[in-house]
């Protein structure tokens, strides 16, 4: 009995360690062998245990280096294999998109196909879904391993059964996106699904503009307007995993009628309608006519300057009051923000000196996305990975 308990121990401990060692290369991608001792406070002899047992898996492939650790040991530099992936795929209001990405973050394949801007119904979505992840999986090379996959939704979805509640731009409401997927896509394991700004804060507070920061909030505005939370390095998720949805926040008593059946949210004073609004153009003009504002733009005009800067002073009052709710490290501007920022920056920070807290202010930076479009595919990523993080041991059995 004690000598079952303490073999159990020891196959935990193991595991975990096989752990550590693998979120340490899909954080930095490559480290050697020493790098590794001093990053999971493993011994040498231990490291070299681990990796080999990771190579036997397929998850990792060492590579001889120059001289590392000890003056005259070589220490092999140990990186994620590029045969295992996961798929990584994204249902946007304009967009559906599907990755395939290897450990570390490498997107080794991937495709995009824009849909017109109408309330597409789901079989359709499942058809061009279905048709980008074959072409990828076909890019790909003989061999390679699929251990997982997740798909980011512009809309707010559920975890415990990955589901779509609702996706007022889109169009839907209760989706069993997750059962759906793994129906379309013949996979074994569960499709997790989750909000698109959610799993775009994710990707950045890990390989973005936040990278190694523990309090985060991406905001992104589009259509509609998302959020996303990173809270002490967790997503944060609410009771019903809803949390973050900042474009319903209310912020003008006296505002237009939203989508979500609010009035005054702050998507309707900084999502993509208002500052097509503000600027003269049709609301549903589309990417189109926000091409022509930023050229516009780039050439000093001055109704669109004018546009553009009260664009960034209703993005100001709302990011008071989110800052001021999260202390976050950083705020990050994503999709049309991000692409804005530059204008939208001076009359935001007016707003953001008058209304928030000081101390707050003072440190909190704001930032345009550095990972751009594909900040969502690349959270979706994350979460896909996450099971064979949480247990590279359990990868040997598939």
């Amino acid at each position: 009995m004690r000598a079952g308990v303490v073999g159990s121990r020891s196959e935990s401990v193991r595991r975990a360690n096989l752990a550590a060692v693998l979120r340490s290369l899909q954080l930095v991608g490559a480290l050697t062998r020493s790098e590794l001792v001093d990053r999971t406070g493993l011994t040498r002899s231990a490291i070299g245990d681990l990796v080999s047992e990771l190579a036997e898996i397929g998850l990792v492939i060492e590579e001889p280096t120059g001289s590392g650790g000890a003056p005259g040991r070589p220490s092999p530099l140990v990186r994620p294999t590029e045969h295992v992936v996961v798929l990584a795929l994204e249902v946007l209001v304009d967009s559906v998109a599907v990755a395939a990405v290897a450990l570390g973050g490498v997107v080794l394949v991937d495709q995009r196909m824009e849909r017109p801007r109408s309330r597409t119904p789901v079989t359709r979505t499942l058809d061009d879904l279905t048709r980008l992840a074959d072409g990828v999986v076909a890019a790909l090379p003989d061999g390679t391993r699929i251990q997982g996959a997740a798909v980011a939704v512009a809309g707010l979805t559920r975890g415990s059964d990955d589901a779509v509640v609702a996706a007022p731009n889109i169009g839907w409401r209760e989706v069993p996106l997750g059962t759906l997927l793994r129906q379309r896509l013949d996979l074994d394991d569960v499709v997790r699904v989750g909000n698109e700004a959610n799993l775009a804060a994710l990707a950045e507070s890990r390989r973005g503009v936040a990278a190694g920061l523990a309090n985060v909030v991406y905001i992104s505005g589009e259509v509609g307007v998302g959020g996303g939370v990173i809270a002490d390095g967790d997503p944060l998720a609410g009771g019903a995993g809803f949390a973050g949805e900042v474009g319903h926040l209310p912020v003008n008593p006296d505002g237009r009628a939203c989508r979500c059946g609010g009035v005054g949210c702050w998507e309707t004073e900084i999502g993509e309608g208002a500052l097509l609004r503000r600027a003269g153009w049709p609301e549903d003009g589309g990417l189109a006519a926000i091409d022509e504002i930023v050229r516009a733009a780039d050439a000093g005009g001055a109704e669109v300057l004018a546009a553009l800067a009260e664009h960034g002073r209703w993005l100001g009052v709302g990011l008071a009051g989110v800052v001021n709710i999260f202390d976050p490290d950083v705020v990050v501007l994503g999709g049309l923000l991000g692409r804005l920022c530059s204008w939208l920056r001076p009359m935001m920070s007016v707003e953001l000196d008058r209304r928030a807290l000081p101390a707050i202010r003072e440190r909190v930076r704001i930032e345009a996305s550095s990972l751009g479009r594909d900040a969502p595919l690349l959270g979706a990523a994350e979460v896909a990975w996450e099971r064979v993080l949480a247990d590279p041991a359990a990868v040997a059995a598939v």
